[in-house]
């Protein structure tokens, strides 16, 4: 493998004007930076970015932590953080903290001891010492999906609120009056976030939502199929089960399955974080889809904007309904439209100062 070196030699310059070369350094002459990158490109020599990392005090890499690899909405999402960091000009390492904070903040811990220039999180509890001390001591960082209240930390998220108004509309409309939900870990700001918007939808129509319909889930297809099963043997089970993720939403309709039950012809049901399964699965699910390649993107620039010196900024994107069949529709009513990472945002993102 080449060294620096090897390059000065075959360019005939001294090691200090590759060095500057390759640094963008404006001292050095046309004539002599062309002459070097036409010797960097004859031997194939490339740069210790370590070495590098220790003269500029950056790495150009980003830290992300996930909730759950498994999930396919972060898993679209993570793969847009790669897409705009790489075309940014920075790598990105991944984490999965697998929805348990003691896993997130050992990646947490590991990112920072390698150097990363900055840190995306969608964290999984409420709270974590680690990274209020990381942001409290400088470190660039942002939160995406999910956040911690409190936290002087740029956010990049969906909200929700209007698409699950409009599911409960959609719901009332095709007559569904008994309204249930496997909600998320309430410790979760999306957790709860959605149970509350839920709930003051359904105030709005006059439909109650008695403990007995507030299923706790953990955004896990397990607790889907338990929460839906504990639905099912209530005395008066709900005629719409709404699962607050899409891994719940599997789950339920796994344990809908289980008791030779139909979707919708028995029970409803519908989903938060729309999925690309949800158009193959019999009947196609009616979902909220959340805006995931744009919200990589958007968390990235901010992250960017952060490491850069500029202000950061949080960003705020509209979800929306996308209604199918799993409800009681008719064919006319689901138009069965793809996932939302097909589709253009309808309205811009709220940006506000942080």
């Amino acid at each position: 493998m080449a060294s620096i070196k090897d390059v000065a030699a075959a360019a005939g310059v001294s090691v200090a004007t590759v060095s500057r070369v390759l640094n963008d350094h404006p001292s050095v002459s046309p004539a002599a930076r062309a002459t070097v990158l036409a010797a960097v490109e004859t031997l194939g020599y490339r740069p210790n970015a370590v070495a590098r990392s220790l003269r500029t005090d950056q790495t150009r890499t980003l830290g992300l932590v996930i909730s759950d690899v498994l999930n396919p909405y972060f898993t679209e999402l993570a793969r847009s953080v790669e897409e705009e960091a790489r075309a940014l000009g920075y790598s990105v390492i991944i984490g999965n903290a697998d929805e348990r904070p003691e896993l997130q903040d050992h990646h947490v811990r590991t990112l920072l001891d390698r150097r990363i220039d900055g840190l995306l999180v969608s964290p999984t509890d409420g709270g974590s010492p680690l990274m209020l001390d990381a942001a409290r001591a400088g470190t660039a960082m942002v939160f995406v999906d999910r956040w911690i209240p409190g936290m002087d930390v740029p956010v990049v998220r969906a909200d929700g609120r209007t698409a699950i108004h409009d599911l409960v509309t959609h719901l009332h409309t095709l007559g569904h009056r008994r309204l249930a939900i496997i909600a998320g870990p309430a410790a979760t700001t999306t957790g709860s976030e959605r149970v509350a918007a839920f709930r003051e939808a359904l105030q709005e129509y006059g439909l109650p939502l008695p403990d007995a319909y507030i299923g706790q889930g953990d955004f896990q297809a397990a607790s889907g199929r338990r929460v839906t099963e504990e639905f099912l043997d209530l005395p008066e089970p709900p005629e719409v089960v709404f699962a607050a993720d899409n891994l719940m939403a599997l789950g339920a309709l796994d344990a809908i399955r289980a008791r030779g039950l139909r979707v919708p012809d028995d029970i409803a049901l519908a989903a938060f974080d729309d999925i690309a399964w949800f158009v193959h699965t019999d009947p196609p699910i009616t979902a909220i889809a959340q805006p995931t390649p744009e919200l990589g993107r958007a968390a990235v620039r901010a992250l960017v904007d952060r490491i850069e010196g500029r202000p950061p900024q949080s960003v705020t994107l509209p979800a929306r309904l996308v209604v199918r069949r799993s409800c009681g529709e008719s064919r006319g009513e689901a138009p069965g439209e793809p996932p939302y990472p097909h589709q253009p945002p309808h309205s811009s993102p709220q940006r506000s100062n942080t």
